[in-house]
């Protein structure tokens, strides 16, 4: 596979760690990046779904951002998800963001208004015209309720107006059918957020991972990813079947909790078991797993060799 210049490998969604009266939890947030870049990452995602990103109103976002920045000093580039309904307060969150110093900015369609794939792509043109920087567009209708449409891509891709692609659809013929579309275009970077399937997704070409359970165990996904890079699909599939074990962490909580709380609680569960984070606190409303829930996820991290 041909890769972009900056862009590639694996990116995790940063966990953004609280305190139990729900505040960030910045020590933790420091240990969480430094867990990460320790595990050989190849970027950081800030502010995406997995960062709880829509429960930070927008002093928190910037204060977060900030942090992170100085935290990293470089060493790996920095995705910030300026994610919001409409598009005037996603270029304000993008200004902000580039202010603050991040390497390129993280954005969804449009969402609880309505609005027709045509102004979806207004959208990411006025946002890249507004903001001199990498845009990326994220692909996740599971949260906002618009699938972004091949075409749509690929027109934004071709005509400059997003620099890449973070594929959380579920739809992964689609994604199949943008890397043949855009195999004439190496500098557009398309990174999967497809966790169970990136040995497979990575021989199909992708650039990289964007992995939620990349907060648990970096170092599977980076061992993963440097198989892939070689050629070696054996251990490229026997990386991925053991994380496939250690993603059971995300269920262990339903029904009882959203998907969204078991997937992101499952993780902050796991990195406090390992010591990484204090508590396993989610922004409210959203439902913490609880001792039993957490007694099960430990179980899954000795199973996998992780405790």
């Amino acid at each position: 596979m041909a890769l972009p210049a900056r862009f590639h490998g694996v990116v995790p969604p940063v966990v953004t760690p609280l305190t139990t009266d729900y505040r960030v939890d910045y020590g933790s947030f420091t240990a969480v990046i430094e867990h990460l870049l320790a595990g050989g990452v190849h970027g950081l995602f800030i502010l995406g779904s997995t960062s709880e990103v829509v429960f930070h109103d927008e002093a928190t976002r910037r204060a977060i951002l900030e942090h992170a920045v100085k935290v990293v000093n470089g060493r790996a580039p920095i995705l910030a998800g300026t994610i919001d309904p409409t598009t005037d307060r996603v270029i304000g969150h993008a200004r902000a963001a580039k202010a603050i110093g991040v390497d390129a900015m993280v954005v969804t369609a449009p969402f609880y208004t309505r609005t027709s794939q045509p102004e979806v792509v207004d959208h990411f043109r006025y946002v890249r015209e507004a903001v001199d920087a990498p845009i990326i567009a994220y692909d996740i209708p599971v949260c906002v309720h618009t699938k972004l449409e091949r075409a749509t891509i690929v027109t934004l891709a071709r005509e400059g107006a997003i620099a890449g692609v973070k594929d959380s659809s579920g739809d992964e013929g689609g994604f199949r059918y943008l890397l043949s579309d855009l195999a004439d275009r190496p500098e557009v970077f398309l990174m999967t957020g497809a966790e169970l399937t990136v040995d497979g997704i990575l021989l199909a070409g992708a650039h990289g991972v964007v992995p939620g359970l990349g907060n648990v165990d970096p170092h599977a996904y980076v061992r993963l990813y440097a198989a892939a890079r070689r050629g070696d699909w054996a251990q490229a599939r026997k990386e991925q079947d053991r994380l496939s074990r250690l993603f059971e962490i995300v269920r262990v909580s339903l029904p009882r909790t959203s998907a969204g709380s078991a997937g992101v609680g499952g993780f902050k569960t796991a990195m406090r078991r390992l010591g990484i984070i204090q508590t396993n606190i989610m922004a409210r409303p959203q439902r913490s797993l609880n001792d039993e829930e957490s007694a099960r996820v430990e179980a899954i991290l000795r199973d996998v060799g992780l405790v």
